[in-house]
C-alpha cells in the first residue's frame, strides 16, 4: 500500500507495544525525524522501561517535537498513542505550529506483538498490558478522523509500504513576485477593473465582453485575500474574473468569510442573510 503524507506534518505512530513501530519508523524515515518515547525516557531516567518517568519523557518529546515544528521539519511521534488523551496532545502541538496531524496505525495482531514482546529481554511487562493496550487500539480506529488527524492510514503488513510526500496546498516557494494585494472587492466588478488597469494589468474578456482574466507585462502576480462577493451590484463578474485570472495562474485567492457563508447558503445550508448577501443571491 502506498501512504500519502504531507511533506511538513507531525505524523503520530499508533499500535501496541512489539507491534513494528519503530522498526517502521527507522526503514521509512530519518532518524532525526522520529522522536520515540521509549528514548526520552531513557534520557530523563536511564530507564526506558521506568513508567513514573512518563511525563518528564514526555514533556521533553513535546519540546523537541516544537522546536522541529516550528523550523518545518517533520515530526514522527514513536509511541503507543493508543490512548485518547495521549493523542489529543498531539493533535493539539500540531495545531499550535499549524502543521497537518497524520495517524499511521500499526494493526499488528495482539498474539504476533505478545510474541516479539517475550524474546525481549527489555520487556518485562504481561500479556494484560498488551491485552489493555489492543482494547484501547479497536476502540481508537473509528475516532482518529473525529478527533483532528488529517489523514488516517491502517497499516497490517508493514512491509508492503511505501510513502510520497504531497507538497502542502499552502506551500507556494516557488512563487517570488512581486505581488499585487487586493482585498475587499465586494461585488464592484467596474471599481476592481479600473484599480487593475491602474496597476498596469491588461484585461482578457470572453465572446461577450466580460472579462474572465488579466495579465501583467512585468510578470506580476495577483493576490485576493477575500470577500470577493457581497454589497456591490456583481459579484458574480467579480468571481468569474479572479477565478479566471486563479485558473491561469496569474492570482492567487484565499476566500473571506463572505465567500464562505455563501457557499454555505448554496450548499442549502440555512444562513442569516445580511451583510449585502441577499443581492448576491438575487
Amino acid at each position: 500500500m502506498n501512504i500519502d503524507l504531507p511533506e511538513l506534518s507531525l505524523i503520530a505512530l499508533i499500535g501496541i507495544s512489539g507491534s513494528g513501530k519503530s522498526t517502521f519508523a527507522a526503514e521509512h524515515f530519518k532518524p532525526t525525524e522520529v522522536l520515540s518515547s521509549d528514548f526520552f525516557r531513557g534520557l530523563v531516567a536511564d530507564d526506558e522501561n521506568d513508567q513514573s518517568a512518563t511525563k518528564d519523557a514526555f514533556d521533553a518529546l513535546g519540546h523537541i517535537a516544537g522546536i522541529r515544528l516550528r523550523a518545518g521539519r517533520r515530526v514522527v511521534i514513536d509511541a503507543t498513542n493508543v490512548q485518547k488523551h495521549a493523542r489529543a496532545e498531539l493533535v493539539a502541538l500540531a495545531r499550535s505550529f499549524d502543521v497537518l496531524p497524520v495517524a499511521i496505525v500499526i494493526d499488528t495482531p495482539e498474539a504476533v506483538a505478545w510474541e516479539r514482546t517475550q524474546g525481549r529481554t527489555d520487556r518485562t511487562f504481561g500479556r494484560n498490558v498488551l491485552k489493555r493496550q489492543s482494547q484501547d487500539l479497536r476502540r481508537s480506529l473509528r475516532e482518529l478522523g473525529r478527533e483532528g488527524f488529517r489523514k488516517v492510514h491502517v497499516v497490517s503488513d508493514p512491509s508492503d509500504v511505501t510513502i510520497t510526500y504531497e507538497k502542502a496546498w499552502n506551500d507556494r516557494r516557488e512563487l517570488t513576485g512581486p505581488f499585487d494585494i487586493i482585498g475587499d472587492v465586494h461585488g464592484c466588478r467596474a471599481e476592481l477593473e479600473t484599480l487593475l488597469g491602474e496597476l498596469g494589468w491588461t484585461l482578457v474578456r470572453d465572446e461577450q465582453g466580460r472579462p474572465v482574466d488579466a495579465t501583467h507585462p512585468e510578470g506580476r502576480q495577483a493576490v485576493f485575500v477575500g470577500d470577493l462577493v457581497d454589497r456591490g451590484p456583481d459579484s458574480p463578474g467579480v468571481l468569474r474574473l479572479v477565478m479566471g485570472m486563479t485558473a491561469s495562474g496569474n492570482a492567487l485567492c484565499v476566500p473571506g468569510n463572505h465567500e464562505q457563508k455563501l457557499l454555505r447558503k448554496l450548499r442549502g445550508k440555512n444562513v442569516t442573510v445580511s451583510h449585502g448577501l441577499a443581492e448576491t443571491l438575487e
